[in-house]
């Protein structure tokens, strides 16, 4: 009887646990704002993963193709029943998973509705999402045009002032 708690003592105090629960790998559509625009994928122990925000590139009307957005979102309770993102992911996680075949098809999958709901008249092209750092292309946004930008706020009150003391009456 001694030894057995000795021994169960022991196991305690080395920290003897059961191994942790492996990633599920589920992998899910999860809309942001509309169907298809997110994927998830459970790839840690608990349902954390990665919210995969998917958008398309219409930049030429005859072409919808994916635009990749390596910067996912944290997944939450991935494995339940209502999972959610909040925060940020790592790249080199996302990176993980797009190297897995069945992200791959599900990311082909969402894309290509994706595409079919925003440009129906566009051809589908599958383009490979980046694999490593090297591999990522930063987004172009369109230059702000002058009519664009917004007046500086300084400049703006020192004429409401000027308008103000040449204002008799006022």
């Amino acid at each position: 009887m001694q030894r057995r708690l000795a021994m169960a003592g022991v196991m305690v105090l080395l920290g003897c646990t059961a191994p942790a629960e492996p990633p599920s790998w589920r992998v899910m559509p999860l809309q942001r704002y509309a169907p298809h625009d997110g994927l998830a994928v459970v790839n840690q122990p608990d349902g954390y993963g990665l919210h995969i925000f998917l958008e398309t590139d219409t930049s030429d009307p005859a072409i919808c193709r994916p635009r990749w957005l390596p910067d996912p979102a944290r997944l939450f309770n991935g494995n339940g029943t209502t999972p959610f993102s909040s925060g940020l992911a790592t790249r080199g996680e996302f990176f993980a998973a797009v190297a897995r075949k069945d992200v791959t098809k599900a990311l082909q999958r969402e894309l290509e509705a994706l595409c079919k709901q925003r440009a129906p008249d566009a051809r589908w092209l599958w383009t490979e999402p980046p694999r490593s750092e090297a591999e990522v292309v930063p987004v172009q946004l369109p230059a702000l045009e002058q009519g664009e930008l917004l007046t500086n706020p300084v400049d703006e009150l020192e004429r409401v002032e000027a308008l103000l003391r040449n204002q008799p009456g006022l």
